[in-house]
């Protein structure tokens, strides 16, 4: 007890800088812990995150399975087995997956079924890194390991002696084939499940490519019954291949797929594995993760939170995934999930817009513009081969969440300097989505998929509002939305020159105000003739807004932050209102749903009030603080949530991660910023985390941001530097911080009441005084 109490003491001076250099020279990489949130069930999220096994931005990730086939809770931290390490492309349980198949090695007699040839497994034999997953697979004493490129992977599995060695491939349900060569030592077919957004001719064709002989091959019917025919083909089939070994022997496995061809999963096993060995494709994968993490280097004393930081870094470089492959002639080419044909250029796949928007695009314009550039022509592709712009695709258009934020994140791209791509086809796009919803894509049974485009667009365009009493659920939250994206759609028309288009959506992005309530304060839902929706309850979930209440979605004008503190009685009042998230209880009606869901239960546990940081859309609020004269309340909370909410352990996520947005919230708000409102290339300030930020620029340049005096009781910023020269305002320029410099705060433990809050030196707002 005496020894634990010890080592809890503050470190020297000379320790502390001593571990600070030594940090310098780590491997970022190893920080990382991708079972970071997957300690997660349906009613309460930590995450909902799996150890994706992975190169930034792969095609395909790899990981191990403890739940059932078909499941979206594909791993949780609290199961006892493991059935086999899949071939993944899930972006959420919510969404589930697609294109999966699953191999396990067994040792004695033959099991196929999940639940049959699942092994118990530890954590303590466990080892997760994003580069490699290993696990020790204890009923049939066999060691499983995968290591990644994009398209492709290396098994290894080390067996113990056995006259009945097995690897079983699994490839799941819903159509699959499988075909085992044996001269060859390869196993190829396809898998055709999906969740949704899939043609009819859509298929994943993999090639597994073995080692060694095998002395026994068989498949198995969708019946589960084992045969000696090499090839099998049904609802839900699979192969076996068999090995005698003595212990030790390892068996190894190249595996790449592709949605294009069998010839093209080949082509992309030779050019991604080819001969390279098994720990060849570790190194690169590694070497992968160090020069996308190294981007951004961390000196800091306090080890968790480095840890928790690159593990949210890993999180935001796994997703948008790309769907494009390379021929054989070097073509850059993808199968379409819009129109199932094979198509020239990029295209990306398994995001959600609705909540990646926020932060993670804002990320990739400021230190990827030119993955961003991909992205953006994908997003052309779309266009053309659907007719439409995605909003959450997975792998194509799927029905899920509300809003146009398909503007919003190319209009940010735009407006901060990413080019390459179409911006007038975009741009066409979005006047499109803001125009009509006619002609939208529909699903398989035939019905509209309402998520595409704007449901409502004709009476939002009417009313400037869409109607509580039209049958349109969370109607509110559209609204507030909608009036978002058309800020973004003006900011593109006036960059690319189209004046009038510039003045009409700009007045439409004031759509807002409809829906302001004066008597209570907050938003709310309003009938078609204009009177307000009634019973009003601010506290009730769903109903006219999102996965969220009136309290939450009150916020939403990231926009107009000036007019939202004029209408709510300025200054003052505003912060006083903001205070209110914090301090009213986390009382709550969850009738819409009829349950109580887990972004609901996320919000009322944490002893934060009505402050829901584990979902979207009040994830920006606590920045506010700053328009409105408190920017040390903004610091104060900011740095609150960093330390209360995440950690890099199993429950490290206050609620859903969400293809890397609730990371991003993380990392740019450890940076000391955040960006809240789009398409103006603006960064609310925060309270910094770390002592020391190295990071490079696109281009090369250097940015340096120094905490001094920083520590978990200095908390509030007593003045900023900017290359030298005083930092006034609450806010910090893109395309200052992409010229690189040195970004010094000095840090408190009491609030410097003076700092940032002078006539202009709150962030834009459309409704702010000229010249500010």
């Amino acid at each position: 007890m005496l020894l634990a109490v010890s080592l809890s003491l503050p470190l020297p001076a000379a320790a502390q800088n001593a571990q600070r250099n030594a940090s310098e020279g780590e491997a970022l990489v190893d920080l990382v812990n991708p079972l970071m949130g997957t300690d997660s069930e349906y009613a309460l999220s930590y995450g909902n995150t799996y150890p994706a096994v992975a190169v930034p931005w792969g095609m395909n990730f790899w990981t191990p399975v403890t739940g059932e086939m078909g499941s979206g809770w594909g791993y949780t931290y609290d199961a006892h087995k493991i059935s086999g390490i899949k071939q993944t492309h899930q972006p959420s349980p919510w969404m589930n997956d697609y294109a999966a198949f699953e191999l396990m090695a067994v040792t004695g007699p033959v099991r196929i079924k999940q639940e049959e040839r699942a092994s118990w497994f530890s954590h303590m034999a466990e080892v997760s890194k994003p580069y490699k997953y290993q696990v020790y697979l204890a009923d049939h004493d066999v060691t499983a390991e995968v290591v990644p490129t994009s398209r492709a992977a290396q098994f290894r599995f080390t067996f113990p002696e056995s006259d009945d060695a097995h690897i079983v491939l699994d490839a799941y349900n819903e159509g699959s084939m499988v075909t085992i060569d044996p001269k060859r030592r390869r196993i190829t077919g396809y898998v055709r499940n999906n969740s949704g957004g899939v043609p009819e001719n859509f298929h994943n064709y993999f090639v597994l490519e073995f080692d060694r002989d095998f002395t026994v091959t068989r498949t198995w019917d969708q019946n589960f019954q084992l045969h000696d025919e090499l090839k099998s083909e049904g609802g839900h089939v699979g192969a076996v291949v068999s090995f005698k070994t003595e212990k030790g022997d390892q068996v190894g496995v190249k595996v790449a797929s592709s949605f294009i061809s069998p010839e093209q999963a080949l082509l992309n096993l030779e050019r991604e594995v080819g001969d390279k060995s098994f720990e060849q494709t570790e190194a690169a994968a590694r070497a992968e993760w160090e020069k996308e993490l190294s981007r951004i280097r961390v000196t800091d004393s306090d080890i968790d939170n480095r840890k928790t930081f690159y593990s949210a870094l890993y999180r935001m470089l796994l997703f948008p995934r790309p769907l494009h492959e390379v021929t054989a002639d070097g073509k850059t080419v993808h199968y379409s999930p819009y129109n199932g044909k094979v198509e020239d250029g990029y295209l990306y796949t398994d995001n959600g817009f609705w909540d990646t928007w926020r932060a993670v695009f804002p990320f990739f314009a400021l230190m990827y513009p030119d993955f961003d550039s991909k992205v953006m022509q994908g997003l052309v592709n779309t266009y053309e081969e659907s007719g439409w712009l995605p909003e959450w695709a997975s792998p194509g258009h799927r029905n899920v969440m509300i809003g146009s934020n398909s503007a919003i994140l190319i209009a940010d791209a735009y407006l901060n300097g990413v080019r390459g791509f179409d911006a007038e086809k975009l741009y066409e796009a979005m006047v499109k989505n803001a125009t009509t919803s006619e002609g939208r894509p529909r699903d398989d049974s035939g019905r509209v998929i309402n998520a595409v485009g704007r449901e409502g667009v004709e009476y939002y365009n009417r009313l400037g509002y869409v109607p509580y009493d039209v049958g349109i659920k969370e109607n509110a939250a559209r609204t507030l939305e909608y009036a978002t994206a058309d800020f973004a759609l003006s900011r593109l028309a006036a960059a690319l020159g189209k004046t009038e288009d510039a003045q009409k959506y700009a007045r439409q992005a004031q759509n807002y105000r409809k829906l302001y309530d004066a008597e209570s304060g907050w938003m709310r839902g309003r009938n078609q003739d204009g009177s307000w929706a009634t019973p009003f309850n601010p506290y009730k979930w769903g109903d006219a807004f999102t996965e969220g209440n009136s309290l939450h979605y009150s916020w939403s004008v990231m926009q107009d932050v000036q007019g939202l503190i004029d209408l709510m009685g300025g200054d003052q009042k505003f912060v006083e209102r903001l205070d209110s998230i914090f301090t009213t209880p986390p009382i709550f009606d969850d009738s819409y749903y009829g349950q109580t869901i887990h972004e609901i239960r996320e919000m009322q546990i944490v002893d934060m009030g009505q402050y829901a940081h584990g979902n979207q859309p009040i994830q920006h609020m606590i920045y506010l603080y700053d328009w409105a004269g408190a920017p040390w309340k903004a610091q104060y909370h900011v740095r609150n949530v960093l330390e209360k909410l995440y950690s890099h352990g199993p429950i490290g996520y206050p609620g859903d991660e969400d293809n890397g947005q609730t990371s991003a919230w993380y990392v740019f708000s450890a940076l000391g910023f955040y960006p809240v409102t789009p398409a103006v290339g603006e960064y609310a300030i925060g309270s910094p985390l770390f002592d020391r930020v190295d990071l490079t620029m696109p281009g090369g340049k250097a940015l340096t941001i120094i905490a001094e005096n920083n520590s978990d009781e200095n908390v509030y910023i007593q003045s900023v530097t900017f290359n030298g020269q005083p930092h006034e305002v609450t806010w910090l320029d893109r395309e200052a911080l992409q010229q690189g410099g040195t970004l010094t705060f000095v840090m408190g433990p009491k609030p410097n009441k003076q700092w940032g809050t002078g006539q202009d030196a709150a962030p834009f707002s459309m409704s702010a005084p000229a010249g500010q």
